[in-house]
């Protein structure tokens, strides 16, 4: 039997017990050689007046596919470890018959150990996307060359959600997903679009991943396992120490700040933790919920009146 991520046997494989996992193997011998992704994905056109709308149905299916049906590593999952995410398109502009304008907005998740709760792991809204489509055009992929702008930024935003999920996991565990999309990044940048150079923007796809492969981000990654496994994924044992080693990991950002005040990676991780992390801290004792808003309103100022509701929560 073949477990996802060999660093992580014991990670992911809580929600079924070794007997029914075998059991199922009996069955299907192709247990254990699922695709890695579980992807929910919608198309939203409202905002395109067209005649047809099937292409829209269309597309959202070879998504649906080009996301699901791909193997993107050579870790072996079973369908109970592929990855929750989801991706939905919203169609803003009709450029020409082929050509459109969208905003992406992704997410993924996972799980929290012993509960059935999950924890959002990354969440992004990328604008301004153009990119083109013809009805039952195939989705050509490779991280060798640039093929398309949008299979270019499907598959960088699948590395992207691997690399995340397994830095969770593994101290600093999704570094080959890293570089395999900084490698899209790099096949891209000739394409003339958007997003894929360090020079339009300090807030776009190439900073992402060139930030998180920077060893001055290396603190933010340490916190992301940090927070995961040695903080939440404690919890069911004790909500206490869980809570504590958060307030460790979170601490570690602090270096991140000073050497990068504001930066975009940071406000990222915040965007997907902040109310989950106002959750967490609304039935700590005072003293603890007085550390942790201290904390926050300095490394995530922008989210500073929220964490002052931290306070008042819980009473």
């Amino acid at each position: 039997m073949t477990l996802l991520k060999t660093y992580s046997m014991s990670s992911k494989s809580w929600y079924k017990s070794v007997l029914l996992v075998f059991a199922f193997a009996m069955i299907n011998p192709m247990l254990g050689r699922s695709q890695e992704l579980n992807c929910q994905v919608q198309i939203n056109s409202q905002q395109i007046a067209i005649g047809d709308n099937t292409i829209f149905d269309a597309l959202q299916q070879s998504v649906f596919e080009f996301m699901n049906n791909r193997r993107w590593t050579n870790d072996k999952y079973s369908p109970a470890e592929r990855i929750d995410c989801s991706i939905l398109i919203q169609m803003d502009k009709r450029l020409s018959t082929d050509t459109y304008e969208a905003t992406f907005q992704i997410s993924s998740s996972r799980p929290i150990y012993g509960t059935t709760f999950s924890s959002n792991v990354f969440k992004y809204q990328d604008e301004s996307v153009q990119f083109k489509y013809l009805q039952f055009d195939v989705l050509d992929f490779s991280t060798n060359a640039y093929i398309s702008e949008l299979t270019s930024i499907l598959g960088y935003y699948a590395y992207v959600i691997l690399a995340m999920d397994y830095d969770s996991y593994s101290l600093y565990g999704g570094d080959e997903n890293w570089q395999l999309a900084q490698q899209i990044v790099s096949n891209s940048t000739s394409s003339g679009q958007a997003g894929w150079q360090s020079f339009s923007s300090r807030n776009n796809r190439y900073w992402l991943v060139q930030n998180y492969l920077n060893p001055r981000f290396k603190p933010l990654r340490e916190c992301q396992y940090k927070y995961h496994r040695l903080g939440f994924d404690q919890m069911v044992d004790n909500v206490q120490k869980g809570r504590a080693e958060v307030t460790k990991a979170l601490t570690m950002i602090e270096k991140v700040h000073k050497a990068e005040p504001n930066s975009f990676n940071t406000r990222l991780y915040f965007t997907a933790k902040n109310d989950e992390i106002i959750k967490l801290y609304s039935k700590a004792e005072p003293s603890e919920k007085e550390q942790i808003i201290t904390l926050l309103e300095t490394i995530d100022p922008a989210n500073s009146n929220k964490y002052s509701d931290i306070r008042t929560a819980g009473q």
